[in-house]
């Protein structure tokens, strides 16, 4: 079934780092494959010291102008590759090589120069664990409708005609007129390499030439004819967007099915490729993403409802996750937008890929969706076209950029009660003075001294962030992006400096569940059974419960914990997420939009836990924290429906960037069809009662712990982390025993 793609894929494997010599995912840019014909261009060292003459060259041009002059000189040097083994062309220097002059050399400039007590403040936060935040640029979904049906030229001709309709109007500003140059020459270099890559490609006379050849033809001159045609398109944008242009791309496709089923029907109906042909070209293209490694996965969507309502679940996404599961790999990362609608034959099919281990997907309930995004003051039908950004963040289609500002660590506010805001391993008051500790509070005074914490943390992220909210165009120009979309066009102004309709930014809550136990345990330990005063709670955390185990195993088994359908527990934790909503949502950025909420770890569970000292619930100093809305690691021992009871009480809608869950079942509880339907009701009860995001785990402790033991049975085993999916192999050693601690609790 995918006879030449199975033949080559020992090659592609090495087509971005070589498999047998390490590598670092977090940095996956800063490698290379196979090597390159070094006739065809530069080595990256080349490209760099030409980049730093270049750059004298143009200091005193505009940002736009000086950046793009380096994406075009980048695209004239770089080395290419048109290779027997692939259908998708090579890019040698995919290491973002503009960014010492440009970028970084701008980013540094604003924190360094313009505002540097922000700089210092961020660096404080990022490095006490109470906050994580920097300048995001890695959400972007780009007007994918657009780009396919005009293609590179039709994008740049398209820019052209409305530069010419706002000079003849009402003429153009100098930085309207760089906003348009920069469009005009980002695109002609863009052009101008893919007529590099059609060129060499003519030089090249192995099976695959020509059709890349006559591919990159149609490509350089106009829009995509076929779906193999479109699918270069996606992969030329996403490897000149992400690797030189330094802008993340956060979806393949506004809906991978949607954006590709035209030229699928029309290829079969008219007899271009046969379905096996084209079973082979998705092959080779989600491929790309498996080889490129990137650790949090690339992510596209599939589904979702169409103006009448009814499902976008067309032949395209059945052949889609069937050549993904027939290709055994875990990235890309694959989000299916879930309604009534969707045919059962469909999700049965994803649920029993899940079951069988490919814990890839992710399903994002879509009324629910739409009521988050409506919230913030899109259309409805801006909401029900919605693309799904990142690992499950909303956007609206062509006219919305979200930038990630900063992650809140509430355990961290818990930890400041106790220290009165200073903070013991920078030897810094990082916190606010809340009072010194006092064995005569009442609960309420500790819970009180808590929220002017965590309210000083979140105002924080928003105060620091609103500060270098201004300066995002300044950093980093977003020409590529910008052209593809309309709004920007008509504004003659930057997609991050106000050209689309929503400029909106996100904050970040992490930790939320071990946050509700450490405060469940002060009240249970403290102010309920006695077992200790305030003080001496204080000093056993500073021992990191050394001396103190009687009392941490009590602490560890108090029945306030969140995700058990714990009336307290629950209670505790709708007041500390509507603390957070309340004080994010709707506020105003520093770039014309609003910030939204989102309930999201990344690794943040980790590392911010690594840098959060010993905490009331048991926990010792440097484990890692609760993700997302889950649970802390091994502390929902109730079940999952007492387990979603739990997270719904917290109106997940309200969180209008995005909020998941992640459920874990054991084998046995969703074997033979039967299984099927559970998995469907859990997520049928879940999306009722408000909920976003579900992803499943279905673990064994048993295969687990095996699985630690001989990791070289468990080549495959794949773990779905906060919004992307992981080898269990490549996990450190406390990240497993979490799993672990969980799974034993499934029941």
């Amino acid at each position: 079934m995918l006879g030449t793609f199975e033949k080559d894929r020992a090659w592609l494997e090495n087509k971005y780092h070589k498999v047998e010599e390490s590598f670092n995912p977090y940095q996956r840019m800063a490698y290379h494959g196979h090597d390159y014909d070094a006739t065809t261009g530069q080595s990256d060292e080349e490209i760099l010291e030409g980049l730093r003459s270049l750059a004298k060259e143009t200091e005193g041009l505009s940002h736009p102008i000086a950046k793009v002059k380096a994406i075009e000189y980048v695209l004239k040097n770089t080395r290419i590759d048109v290779n027997e083994h692939d259908y998708f062309i090579g890019l040698y220097s995919w290491n973002r090589l503009l960014r010492e002059t440009t970028v970084l050399k701008w980013k540094t400039e604003v924190f360094d120069e313009i505002i540097p007590e922000v700089g210092e403040s961020m660096k404080d936060y990022n490095d006490s664990g109470a906050m994580a935040i920097w300048p995001d640029f890695d959400h972007v979904v780009p007007d994918w409708d657009s780009l396919v049906k005009l293609g590179f030229s039709g994008i740049r001709e398209r820019a052209r005609e409305y530069r010419i309709t706002r000079e003849e109007k009402c003429g153009l500003s100098d930085k309207e007129r760089d906003f348009f140059e920069a469009i005009e020459l980002e695109y002609t270099a863009i052009i101008g390499f893919i007529d590099r890559l059609y060129k060499y490609a003519l030089t090249k006379n192995h099976a695959k030439a020509k059709r890349v050849a006559d591919c990159l033809l149609h490509l350089r001159d106009g829009a995509p004819t076929n779906i193999y045609e479109a699918m270069q398109l996606i992969f030329l944008y996403f490897m000149i967007s992400e690797s030189v242009d330094h802008y993340q791309v956060r979806s393949l496709g506004n809906g991978l099915d949607f954006t590709l089923y035209p030229f699928y029907k029309n290829d079969i109906e008219s007899g271009t490729f046969s379905e096996d042909e084209i079973r082979e070209f998705l092959a080779y293209f989600m491929f790309q993403w498996s080889a490129i490694g990137n650790y949090w996965g690339q992510p596209f969507y599939l589904g979702g409802s169409g103006e009448n309502g009814q499902t976008l679940i067309n032949e395209l996404s059945y052949l889609i996750v069937d050549v993904y599961d027939k290709m055994c790999i875990y990235n890309p990362k694959i989000q299916i937008k879930y309604n009534s609608n969707i045919p059962e034959k469909f999700l049965f099919k994803v649920f029993d890929m899940i079951r069988r281990g490919n814990s890839c997907f992710t399903f994002c309930c879509e009324e629910n969706y739409i009521r988050a995004v409506m919230s913030y003051g899109a259309t409805y039908e801006e909401a029900r076209t919605m693309d799904i950004r990142g690992c499950y963040e909303t956007g609206v289609r062509a006219n919305e950029v979200s930038a990630a500002t900063g992650y809140v660590n509430p355990l961290k506010a818990v930890s400041y009660v106790f220290s009165n805001g200073y903070e013991e391993r920078l030897s810094k008051q990082i916190g606010v003075k809340s009072g010194e500790i006092n064995d005569s509070w009442s609960f309420e005074d500790f819970k009180a001294a808590f929220f002017k914490q965590y309210a000083h943390i979140i105002d924080d992220v928003i105060r620091l962030a609103n500060a270098y909210d201004p300066y995002m165009e300044y950093i980093n120009p977003s020409s590529m992006y910008s052209a593809t979309v309309k709004s920007s066009l008509e504004n003659a102004f930057d997609g991050y400096g106000g050209g689309v309709k929503f400029n909106n930014s996100s904050a970040l809550l992490c930790g939320l569940g071990t946050a509700v136990d450490a405060i469940m345990a002060t009240k249970y330990l403290v102010y309920e059974r006695g077992e200790l005063t305030l003080s001496e709670l204080k000093a056993a955390l500073d021992a990191n419960w050394q001396g103190y185990e009687r009392v941490r195993a009590m602490a560890l088994r108090c029945p306030y914990k969140y995700g058990n359908n714990s009336t307290e527990a629950d209670e505790c934790a709708k007041e500390l997420s509507k603390f957070f909503v309340e004080r994010v949502e709707g506020k105003k950025n520093g770039r014309g939009g609003v910030y939204k909420a989102l309930l999201h770890s990344a690794m943040q569970f980790v590392w911010q836990g690594q840098k959060t000292g010993a905490t009331p619930d048991g926990r010792l100093a440097g484990e890692e924290i609760s993700k997302s809305a889950s649970p802390t690691p091994g502390m929902d021992k109730n079940g999952v429906t007492a387990l979603i009871s739990s997270v719904t009480k917290l109106e997940p809608y309200t969180y209008s960037e995005g909020f998941c869950l992640d459920v874990m079942l054991h084998p046995t509880a969703v074997s033979g069809d039967e299984g099927l339907q559970i998995m469907k009701s859990l997520l049928d009860v879940y999306a009722a009662r408000g909920g976003m995001v579900m992803q499943f785990n279905i673990f064994d402790a048993n295969t687990l712990r095996d699985a630690q033991k001989n990791p070289e049975k468990y080549k495959n085993l794949q773990v779905r982390v906060c919004g992307w999916n992981v080898l269990f192999n490549n996990m450190s050693r406390a990240e497993q025993d979490a799993y672990i601690v969980r799974a034993e609790n499934v029941i």
